[in-house]
């Protein structure tokens, strides 16, 4: 499914606007979104939605608009930043250690159910059977159940598997393999041949987006126990190399693209 405008404006800011105390003005923001086939009243309309969410914030100059990232779409996008480029889709590098978290809630919880599985889920956990979780690695997973209000309703500890253990079916029946798979070979087969869209800015900002929707909700699964030619060793592979390729040629364009300002609520802070 190609990213929504939200997620490709979020692209956009992430690679221009971050970390650079600036603003972007609306009309550049309608500009380049249009050369991903977004109309310019969707780009208006998701600006609108995103400063209602708490994650733009509006800066008048003269007659233009500009647009500037509030504290939470920062903390969000350099959320995304590290999955790309700190975690990574690929675990090669896995100690055998796992987090497992078992829960037990009355049975009209279904609301907490349904918070906590969906965040267990996000963090990377697996459902191996009943009320018992698991994820590869060390995974805060106290701060999921804490968060929620459900600290005396689970229990989380930190483990190794014996020899005897079947890691790879243990794999197999907590995630579904074959849907985190379709994920990769969608990727792979939008972006191996020529890039879907007509401009360096435009493709790189689609490839960012769809990345990182490919890889959002990849639990990191230890390579060594998946099955053989796991499409996401290459899809990353892929990715990188036209990320690398891109970014110059991106970064010109938008520099004759892109009206930009200091932000100022930020230029006020200590």
């Amino acid at each position: 499914m190609p990213p929504n405008p939200s997620t490709l404006l979020l692209m956009l800011l992430g690679d221009f606007v971050l970390d650079r105390d600036v603003c972007v003005f609306s009309g550049s923001a309608i500009d380049v979104l249009g050369r991903l086939g977004v109309s310019s009243h969707a780009t208006r309309s998701t600006l609108a939605r995103m400063v209602n969410r708490g994650l733009l914030r509006r800066q008048r100059h003269g007659r233009k608009m500009y647009f500037g990232l509030t504290d939470r779409a920062a903390a969000i996008l350099h959320d995304g930043r590290s999955r790309i480029w700190e975690t990574g889709a690929v675990n090669d590098s896995w100690d055998g250690t796992w987090t497992l978290l078992c829960f037990s809630l009355p049975e009209s919880w279904q609301r907490q159910r349904h918070d906590l599985r969906s965040q267990l889920a996000w963090s990377g956990f697996g459902p191996l059977q009943g009320g018992l979780w698991i994820a590869p690695g060390v995974v805060p997973a106290q701060s999921i159940v804490t968060g929620l209000g459900l600290s005396a309703h689970a229990r989380v500890f930190h483990a190794r598997a014996a020899e005897l253990t079947d890691i790879r079916g243990m794999v197999r029946d907590a995630y579904d393999l074959e849907e985190l798979a379709g994920r990769y070979h969608a990727f792979l087969a939008r972006w191996e041949g020529p890039a879907p869209f007509g401009d360096p800015l435009a493709a790189r900002i689609g490839l960012v987006a769809e990345w990182l929707g490919a890889i959002r909700r990849d639990p990191r699964l230890p390579v060594a126990h998946l099955p053989p030619d796991w499409p996401a060793v290459r899809a990353q592979t892929l990715f990188r190399d036209l990320e690398a390729a891109s970014l110059p040629p991106a970064r010109d364009l938008a520099a004759s693209l892109l009206d930009l300002r200091p932000d100022e609520v930020r230029a006020t802070r200590p």
